[in-house]
């Protein structure tokens, strides 16, 4: 099976990607978590598990996702607070909301909401 490599700093390490991975949200979309209350914007996608091994074993084994998915950072909100959150696919809804995301990091990465999904700014395209 064919693979390719990427370096992650979160991880420290150099992670191991099967060429079938397919993110099916892409950066700049409003999503929901399917589990616990929350939602937040895309602002990066990783192939695959791309964090540390402590990360991964704090999850519960009866929840904990699969490594070889893509992984999303968010910057996300519930009623409480707003967080940077990384989540699997596999938890991943797209958000029936389709409202803006009310992060106070939004507006450094991302020009506008279109209605359903953020355009990121052009200055960090490049």
């Amino acid at each position: 099976m064919e693979r390719s490599q990427f370096f992650s700093a979160q991880a420290g390490r150099t992670i191991d990607v099967p060429c079938h991975a397919k993110a099916r949200f892409g950066i700049g979309d409003v999503v929901r978590h399917r589990m616990f209350d929350f939602r937040g914007v895309i602002f990066d996608v990783d192939p695959v598990f791309a964090n540390s091994e402590e990360w991964y074993e704090s999850i519960p084994e009866d929840i904990r996702p699969k490594r070889e998915q893509p992984y999303y950072h968010l910057l996300a909100e519930n009623d409480d607070s707003s967080y940077v959150a990384y989540v699997s696919q596999q938890n991943l809804l797209p958000d029936a909301e389709s409202g803006p995301v009310d992060h106070p990091n939004v507006e450094e990465l991302f020009e506008r909401f279109d209605g359903s999904r953020y355009r990121m700014r052009r200055s960090l395209t490049h």
